[in-house]
């Protein structure tokens, strides 16, 4: 699979094979914000299978943009392959993740949306993830705040208050 590496200002320099990135290419991620009525945030638990951050809870949705998809159409096709859904999205902020350490230099995309449903409802691919799971605020504080390294950075500069959706 061939994703486009981009710019700071998001224009394509080339495309490379998924994997064969340099340390410093920065390639497109469109990632999912979920919510229901009660403010609880959704979160999926990565696959132990995946060899990056397994086992590490994070967005609903997240995925690697592939040549000729937009960030809406990559998203809405992870959203129905890795939990089965189909919702109405809102297009919000844009992030910038470096990396020095690893080769994970990434714009992200974010979206957002709201549903009902209960985690029992959610058919949720288990190559990609391990499990999903309802969260309140207060409960994901908590738990970020006692066991850090079970969360993406991402989930962690929400709970401090950095990333506000």
């Amino acid at each position: 699979m061939k994703i486009p590496i981009v710019n700071e200002k998001d224009e394509v320099l080339c495309y490379k094979e998924r994997g064969t990135e340099e340390q410093m290419d920065l390639y497109r991620v469109s990632a999912l914000w979920l919510t229901n009525s009660k403010g609880d945030i959704l979160l999926a638990r990565r696959a132990l299978s995946k060899t990056h951050d397994p086992g590490k809870w994070g967005p609903a949705v997240a995925g690697t943009v592939e040549k000729n998809e937009t960030y809406e159409s990559n998203i809405i096709k992870e959203v129905k392959e890795e939990l089965g859904l189909e919702v109405n999205l809102k297009k919000n902020l844009k992030t910038m993740k470096h990396s020095e350490k690893f080769k994970h230099n990434h714009l992200t995309q974010w979206f957002t949306a709201k549903i009902d449903i209960s985690e029992k409802e959610i058919n949720f691919d288990k190559v990609e993830v391990d499990t999903v799971k309802w969260f309140s605020k207060k409960e994901l504080s908590k738990k970020v705040s006692a066991n850090p390294e079970n969360f993406l950075t991402t989930i962690k500069e929400f709970v401090k208050g950095k990333i506000i959706f």
